[in-house]
């Protein structure tokens, strides 16, 4: 089995369960290969005991990896998904963040998860991914064209709100008076969406959501729409240029450009043990059916 393993930081309170990860993966002689950023930072930390300068590092991935390790929060497994892209590489989490709706394995249940993987106890769930397009194009998105979570427009260097004109397949929907507009996938709905009103989605729905951000039109409320919906969005203001973010990264566009949103021709697969369910973690994160006066 050959793996691979990126993470954004190395904290001194999470570094022990990076070892216990690298020592379990190598104990069973399984093949590590570590995004070459995040290897340094393992070895320039003073607190790493071991030696790990016998692994390989990766700068791009390719097809012959059979599973890939995010480690850290949801924000870690959306920077992953740069590698990731089309190569249909399953993604599994180890959250060593805070809340984690991606990234649900705890950092506590590291030996436990390597022997589900080993036994083939999971379940692969595909989740959809937006693909955004321009008119004119921009350097700015370039490739990485693509989001997990959510594509969202909202305003620049500015507090008055924008106008954000919508169509979907041609067809116009309305002009939403807002800070900005969300569209969310079902994985993305427990994020950047639901904190500003949109529902919570099941991954596997066929659905995508239109959230706005503090609309001033108040009737103006979140939208489940097919994922087969081609969306366009013009953006108009005070300003020039607004921002268009894709999960955590982040581009300036002109008042002129139109966009294009549309699910991308790939989707990502997250690694689901058989002990854990989307439901299971709603439960758990959003606390549903706890009653914390009692």
């Amino acid at each position: 089995m050959k793996v691979g393993i990126y993470g954004q930081f190395y904290h001194a309170d999470s570094g022990r369960y990076i070892e216990e990860l690298l020592t379990a993966l190598d104990r069973e002689n399984i093949n590590v290969v570590i995004e070459k950023n995040f290897l340094s930072l393992i070895q320039l930390n003073k607190t790493v005991k071991r030696e790990y300068s016998h692994f390989s590092t990766f700068e791009e991935l390719d097809s012959s990896y059979d599973l890939f390790f995010s480690i850290g929060g949801d924000g870690t497994i959306l920077k992953s998904i740069n590698y990731i892209r089309d190569l249909n590489i399953p993604i599994l989490g180890i959250n060593t963040g805070r809340l984690g709706f991606l990234a649900t394995i705890q950092k506590e249940e590291i030996e436990a998860t390597i022997s589900s993987i080993l036994k083939k106890e999971y379940s692969i769930s595909p989740r959809t991914v937006l693909r955004i397009e321009t008119t004119p194009g921009s350097d700015e998105i370039g490739e990485n064209n693509f989001a997990l979570n959510e594509i969202a427009v909202s305003r620049k260097n500015t507090t008055s709100m924008i106008t954000v004109e919508t169509w979907l397949d041609d067809q116009c929907l309305t002009s939403y008076w807002a800070d900005g507009l969300i569209i969310s996938t079902p994985t993305g709905s427990t994020g950047y969406s639901l904190s500003c009103g949109g529902p919570v989605i099941v991954p596997t729905t066929n659905a995508l959501v239109i959230t706005p951000i503090a609309p001033h039109n108040l009737n103006a409320r979140p939208l489940v729409i097919q994922d087969t919906t081609t969306i366009k969005l013009k953006v108009s203001g005070r300003e020039n240029f607004f921002l268009v973010s894709m999960d955590s990264r982040i581009a300036t566009l002109s008042n002129d450009t139109l966009i294009t949103i549309k699910t991308a021709p790939f989707k990502i697969s997250m690694v689901e043990l058989h002990k854990d369910s989307f439901l299971q973690t709603l439960r758990k994160k959003l606390l549903w059916g706890e009653d914390r006066r009692n």
